[in-house]
């Protein structure tokens, strides 16, 4: 099965997780806002539920978020393997950083999550991503509550220590992240769990001896931090950032040795990505985020609803990611484009989850579902040449699901 298939039949397994007909309608108008990948996934720009509707699947609603996200990483765990080629096992960088999505006002349920960090007052994210090959994958994240709680690098060590043990198996990990998580207790944790990690470092980080590490003359020494038992190799770089005419003096620190230009190499994979021939800066994604697919534009009140926000938004850029891959293009990314190509399928043929057996399709009646009868009759009524192809395949999936349903309660009768 190709990526663009394996995509399409993912957004029916997740369709398939929701509990009852109308709230895989939800999930569908959702999901539909987020691949518009114009940035304004708003619930009143949806043209198949009502605002109000989407507003009570996210915050009202009892349907499992950790089975969308179980489904989610299933998937792509197949896809993983499938990358993983015979012989010496391909690196896996795990780059660990920090966002935040600026909120506004005040009132709102999950007050306790919003603090100040760095002048910008909002909601902050460390998130924990995977990058292996072409595959870019947002894995995970936790949200960062202020001074007195925990702080991110603490967050960050979590997040890697959650990492399943079948991508350290598959994979040769390494660690990679901001200054902002070259604490000694990450340092020490990541060593703890026989990984490697490269991550930034301040130019007046303290040595055991007295000195700092910009009264270093020859990159690629090993030295022991202050605080830290096991020595570390430090090299350093320069970086030029867009509309700054002067460069940047970076210190990357590696918790292995290596020699000084692979330690850099490494440091620049942190902030610079390649994508083809392209550069893609690990802050570039972020902005992809929250500017396409809306990371940022939650505008719920409860907790649980900005929890469902965030996760739906990230599994939108993973199915747009899986169409941008199925065109084998090595320029940058048009987001509207590749997320086009997995909403419609191909001409000419079906969705591969529409072949799907006929527990699959049973799997879609529930005991909520009220009168088969009437619900049939409201789907077989959508106007043709509204929404997408892609909708049309869905109404007739829950119309032949629901049609089973009623045959099987009848014959049990």
């Amino acid at each position: 099965m190709d990526i663009l298939a394996h995509a399409q039949e993912l957004i029916y397994h997740l369709l398939e997780a929701m509990p009852s007909p109308y709230q895989r309608q939800s999930l569908h108008a959702l999901l539909e806002l987020f691949l518009r990948a114009q940035g304004s996934p708003l619930p009143e720009h949806s043209k198949l539920k009502s605002p109000s509707a989407l507003s009570r699947f996210l915050n009202v609603y009892s349907w499992s978020v950790r089975e969308v996200i179980r489904r989610l990483r299933e998937a792509v765990r197949q896809q993983l393997r499938q990358y993983c080629p015979h012989g010496r096992r391909p690196h896996l960088q795990v780059i660990v950083d920090l966002t935040t999505l600026e909120k506004r006002g005040k009132g709102t349920a999950f007050e306790q999550l919003v603090s100040v960090l760095h002048g910008k007052r909002g909601v902050h994210l460390v998130v924990l991503y995977l990058v292996a090959g072409p595959w870019r994958i947002p894995w995970s994240f936790r949200v960062y509550r202020g001074k007195g709680t925990a702080s991110p690098a603490h967050l960050g060590l979590q997040l890697v220590r959650q990492l399943p043990n079948w991508l350290r198996k598959a994979f040769r990990l390494v660690v990679l992240a901001d200054t902002a998580f070259g604490s000694m207790d990450f340092l020490r944790g990541i060593r703890k769990l026989k990984l490697h990690a490269i991550t930034g470092v301040r130019y007046d980080r303290c040595l055991q001896d007295g000195r700092q590490l910009f009264q270093l003359h020859k990159p690629g020494q090993q030295v022991r931090l202050k605080g830290v038992h096991f020595p570390v190799t430090v090299a350093w770089f320069y970086l030029k950032r867009e509309g700054q005419q002067s460069r940047l003096k970076r210190y990357v620190l590696s918790t292995k040795p290596l020699k000084a230009s692979t330690i850099v190499w490494w440091g620049r994979h942190r902030w610079q990505i390649w994508w083809g021939r392209h550069r893609w800066q690990i802050e570039d994604w972020f902005k992809t985020a929250k500017h396409r697919f809306g990371l940022h534009r939650f505008g719920q009140q409860t907790q649980l609803g900005l929890y469902r926000w965030l996760v739906l938004s990230l599994t939108a850029f993973i199915l747009a990611h899986w169409g941008y891959l199925s065109t084998n293009q090595k320029t940058l990314p048009d987001w509207a484009e590749a997320a086009t190509i997995v909403l419609e399928p191909r001409p000419g043929g079906c969705c591969p989850a529409a072949s799907g057996s006929r527990a699959k399709a049973k799997a879609f009646a529930t005991a909520r579902m009220g009168h088969p009868d009437h619900e049939v009759q409201d789907m077989s009524q959508t106007p043709q040449g509204e929404g997408t192809v892609f909708e049309t395949w869905l109404n007739q999936r829950l119309i032949a699901s629901l049609k089973v349903h009623q045959l099987d309660s009848t014959q049990t009768l």
